[in-house]
């Protein structure tokens, strides 16, 4: 294939395509056209070198610029591409299109790297998770070092674009048929080195600190849910960026109630009279109001009621959810002469009336007794 094809007619592009676009499109014809994919084909190991160094010259704004001015004439003295450059795209390939799924930092990107991310763990109660709550909690970091601001350098002077990677943070280099890349190791990734480190961080540009900050926790939270405070985390080393701090919050068991999203469930003993012959109970809800529970005549156990809008608020929303209450009929277990005495009078009144649930069982214990 011959290397003065146009660039963009080689990254199917039309000329006024932007960075996305161009970027889209080398990676659909990088992963079609890649060795890998097609072995011993030797066309499509030209047409991968030839889209890589189309690619490698448009992704870059001043090359790009020299390029839709001159044309292919723009790099013919000494400024073409060879060598280990043809093979560049190796290593954008997997950085590019595996790196951010496996947490790295973007390709091309150098310098001192983001600070990590912290995790706390609170617990609150189902009340607190219902009105939502603010408070403060302290919390062990690093943080950037007030003596030298940062930039782990002593007072007065300041890091230097490394030599071994100028500036990049990672080096390459060719091992066969592929382009590692790999972490500088004199800069250790920074891309910069210090020779006179700051004494109170010993060049890192941050130091351990204990900071106290404020949580604002919405009402409607649920066990799991996590509140980011941006930029809480650790400082990035020598200046980077810091990372975000993750409360996850955590629900602590209610003794009456239990929670399944929005809708609260709790279960309520009632007098098997005040099943038989309804009457009204009083809940407590975690609003704080005591909500009033009609029980219908003759409810059975198991039979779940329902309130509407007296359950959980909805997290960053509107509306609440339910108040189920799931009815447990108790039976006495003592009775006094009087209550046995109603007792008797009232089976007396069904005397020859049999359950239909019932009669069928106690008609076959029978037969199987004689």
């Amino acid at each position: 294939m011959s290397t003065e094809v146009d660039f963009y007619e080689l990254l199917e592009c039309e000329r006024d395509a932007d960075e996305g676009t161009l970027k889209s499109s080398y990676r659909r014809l990088a992963m079609r056209y890649h060795p890998d994919k097609n072995p011993g084909c030797d066309d499509s190991e030209a047409r991968f070198k030839a889209i890589s160094e189309a690619y490698d010259c448009l992704k870059d704004p001043q090359k790009r610029a020299a390029y839709d001015r001159y044309g292919h004439a723009a790099f013919k003295q000494g400024g073409g591409g060879g060598g280990a450059q043809d093979f560049s795209a190796f290593s954008d390939i997997f950085e590019n299109i595996f790196g951010e799924f496996m947490g790295g930092q973007r390709g091309g990107a150098s310098g001192p790297r983001r600070g990590a991310d912290l995790r706390y763990d609170m617990e609150i109660t189902l009340e607190e998770a219902f009105h939502g709550k603010s408070t403060d909690i302290t919390v062990d970091v690093t943080g950037v070092c007030d003596v030298c601001k940062g930039t782990g350098a002593t007072k007065g002077t300041s890091a230097k674009s490394c030599t071994t990677c100028h500036g990049h943070g990672k080096v390459r280099a060719q091992q066969g048929f592929f382009v590692v890349e790999r972490t500088c190791p004199t800069c250790h990734g920074a891309g910069q080195t210090i020779s006179d480190p700051c004494g109170n961080c010993r060049g890192e540009g941050r130091v351990e600190k204990t900071k106290t900050r404020t949580v604002n926790i919405p009402p409607g939270v649920d066990e799991g849910t996590r509140v980011r405070l941006t930029g809480e985390g650790e400082a990035g080393m020598r200046g980077a960026p810091p990372g975000d701090l993750y409360i996850f919050l955590h629900v602590a068991r209610h003794p009456l109630f239990q929670r399944e999203g929005t809708t609260l469930y709790a279960r309520a003993p009632i007098s098997f009279t005040t099943a038989s012959l309804g009457g009204e109970i009083t809940i407590p809800g975690p609003d704080g109001v005591q909500h009033t529970i009609k029980i219908p005549a003759g409810t059975q156990s198991g039979r779940e009621l329902r309130q509407r809008g007296a359950g959980m608020p909805v997290l960053q929303g509107r509306g609440r959810g339910d108040l189920v209450i799931r009815i447990e009929v108790e039976t006495p277990s003592s009775l006094t002469s009087r209550q046995r005495e109603l007792l008797e009078e009232f089976r007396s009144t069904e005397t020859g009336k049999e359950c239909p649930q019932t009669s069928g069982f106690f008609k076959k214990m029978k037969s199987a007794w004689g």
